[in-house]
């Protein structure tokens, strides 16, 4: 028998795990290079690129703190393997931001900017999706510099790497352009329930040619 689907997605309910996938208990730590020093008077997040208005939005940490709170349960896929299901994020809404600094009608995908210039690419519809969240805290309890504080961006239908950590910024595309993972091998979508781990699997019009 298959596994019930999800409304939204058409994937298994997020009792289940992706192929490949097992479970993880705890959480590791993984990303690529140092933890950032976070400097509250000099942290910026900003939203820029093709913006409905043509300008650039920037919210100083203090009023990125003052934005509307959410919190959604979700799980979380790494492309290493494990997979951490039943988290409590809580922080501002993809979506939200997306209305406070609307994007252009021609927008079609997004960078998410992150500390050290890292950067990473998703369609506008993953962006926006319901889940998508800025988070500033798991559980109840605010993230630790290691695991992404101040902000960092969880998309829980994609593989985790699509939500950095330490987020400075979103940059509106009107075309597609890989990330920093992306441009390294790993797959332009990444979707973990269609297993889409590395560019090799990539079919035609899946992202920009490498």
């Amino acid at each position: 028998m298959g596994q019930p689907e999800s409304r939204e997605y058409g994937v298994p309910e997020e009792s289940a795990l992706p192929p490949g996938q097992r479970l993880q208990r705890g959480w590791p730590v993984t990303h690529y290079g140092p933890v950032p020093k976070f400097k509250p008077d000099r942290w910026e997040f900003r939203v820029f690129g093709a913006t409905a208005d043509g300008e650039k939005h920037c919210w100083s940490h203090e009023e990125f703190s003052e934005l509307p709170f959410s919190t959604v349960v979700a799980d979380l896929h790494c492309v290493t393997k494990f997979s951490m299901l039943g988290a409590e994020w809580g922080g501002v809404p993809a979506a939200a931001i997306a209305d406070l600094a609307p994007p252009a009608p021609h927008v079609t995908h997004v960078m998410v900017w992150a500390e050290y210039g890292y950067s990473a690419n998703m369609r506008l519809a993953d962006f926006t999706s319901e889940r998508a969240m800025f988070a500033t805290h798991k559980d109840g309890e605010l993230l630790t510099a290691e695991h992404g504080f101040p902000l960092r961006l969880v998309v829980p239908h994609l593989y985790a790497w699509k939500g950095p950590k330490w987020v400075r910024g979103v940059e509106y595309m009107t075309a597609d352009r890989r990330g920093f993972w992306e441009e390294r091998g790993y797959h332009n979508l990444g979707d973990p329930w269609r297993e889409q781990r590395y560019s090799y699997q990539e079919e035609p019009g899946d992202g920009p040619e490498l």
